[in-house]
């Protein structure tokens, strides 16, 4: 399966899609002009992980700021993710955040109340 590398940008955050070691990987900022076009091709590489994907998962968002239509389409990437660990698969996410940035830390503990796959909280110093 193909993975997806995409470099950082000022607006968009590096992507790393690596359906063969099982690591996903969204770095940086994320405040596309238009989230969706931005988005939609990583939920349908999970789309097609979903049939073919490792046993375990493990997810790791470093995010320094998104905004709200980024939120969308990063909660509809965490719903397929569920999807895999409904199915018997290990997906683990590893949100990371920095030591006094508690709006990122709240974001991670929102997510981590609406999807139903373990979450890691780790803080990270400047």
């Amino acid at each position: 399966m193909e993975t997806i590398v995409r470099e950082g940008t000022p607006k968009t955050p590096y992507v790393r899609f690596d359906g063969e070691k099982g690591i996903i990987e969204i770095k940086g900022r994320s405040i596309p002009e238009n989230s969706i076009e931005f988005y939609k091709p990583l939920i349908d590489w999970l789309e097609e992980y979903g049939g073919i994907g490792k046993e375990e998962t493990a997810v790791n968002v470093q995010l320094e700021y998104f905004n709200a239509s980024s939120s969308k389409c990063i909660l509809d990437i965490f719903k397929k993710l569920e999807v895999l660990f409904k199915k018997g698969q290990k997906v683990e996410v590893n949100w990371y955040y920095e030591e006094d940035d508690e709006d990122m830390f709240e974001a991670g503990e929102d997510y981590q109340s609406i999807i139903n796959i373990p979450f890691k909280m780790i803080e990270m110093e400047e």
